[in-house]
């Protein structure tokens, strides 16, 4: 069966590019650590033609991608859309990149607000892949760099990034807790985890001293014993959850859009903070949206 296009996620650090017909099948892929970082500025097309090539793809396929290849930093920059922002406009504002075969760059949004400016790029694309809600719907992608985002009739109205995993990288090499964080091959414990979730999102005020005496009862032996990366982990994101009810209001319920421990971690949360999940599966999502914009932009 012969391709319709070729679908590619371009983040910081991972590369991932899918065949697909015309009915959205997976006819193959690609993966790799090719991300925007390695990539330099005159070597994203390098890049994808030697995966395409791989693949033994017909030299005038069309390419849709997204994510930080369409970045300031990235092959050529995609502006933003603002909120609100349609479904329909992330697929009518891509990029047509100067190169050899039909390629675009979806867009990112952007939130102009003076009070609560914010970003997303790559996250848009795995909103439109998700199936559409009438009336308001919260979601979130947890990641280094979590969003939760408040859609309204399908369209993005706004958002709120929360630097989770950027933060526990910090504190777990960078400040006294790395003693505390000494194993990263230690097993998550989901009742410390649990325990110190509730603590950051009833009392997010506490967080810095809540911090410190993780390292203060592992010297006094109080506490529970191993390693403290579960408590830091959960402190973390139970602010980032006082942060959401902050910005969005009340939650009552969300779509999480994740996998791996990363689903099953923030599941964990939401269901302590009373939240129901509707789960879906962030790669699905992320081809989904892919391949609707493909469809629009090709059609």
């Amino acid at each position: 069966m012969s391709p319709f296009c070729a679908l590619v996620d371009w983040g910081t650090s991972s590369f991932r590019l899918w065949l697909v017909d015309a009915a959205g099948t997976v006819l193959c892929e690609r993966r790799s650590e090719e991300g925007m970082l390695s990539a330099g500025p005159d070597g994203f097309a390098t890049i994808l033609e030697t995966h395409l090539t791989a693949l033994d793809a017909p030299s005038d396929l069309p390419v849709v991608a997204c994510g930080m290849v369409g970045a300031r930093q990235g092959w050529a920059e995609a502006p933003y859309v603002d909120t609100p922002a349609s479904m329909a406009a992330i697929a009518a504002n891509a990029l047509r990149v100067d190169h050899a075969r039909p390629a675009y760059l979806l867009p990112g949004v952007a939130q102009r607000l003076a009070e609560a400016p914010d970003v997303m790029r790559g996250e848009e694309t795995q909103l439109v892949g998700l199936p559409p809600v009438k009336g308001t719907q919260i979601v979130c992608l947890p990641g280094t760099h979590s969003k939760w985002v408040a859609l309204g009739d399908g369209r993005i109205e706004r958002f709120a990034t929360f630097i989770t995993g950027d933060l526990f990288a910090a504190a777990s090499r960078h400040t006294i807790l790395r003693h505390s964080v000494a194993d990263p091959a230690a097993p998550f414990d989901p009742e410390r985890f649990s325990a110190a979730f509730l603590a950051g999102l009833e009392r997010p005020a506490e967080l810095a001293n809540r911090l410190f005496a993780i390292r203060a009862g592992g010297l006094l032996g109080l506490g529970e014993n191993g390693d403290g990366g579960s408590a830091v982990s959960g402190l973390l994101v139970g602010l980032e959850f006082a942060g959401a009810r902050s910005r969005l209001g009340r939650i009552e319920s969300m779509t999480l859009v994740a996998s791996g421990p990363l689903l099953e971690i923030y599941r964990m949360a939401a269901e302590a903070a009373g939240i129901a999940v509707v789960p879906a599966d962030a790669e699905d999502a992320v081809r989904a949206g892919l391949l609707a914009c493909a469809r629009e932009i090709l059609s």
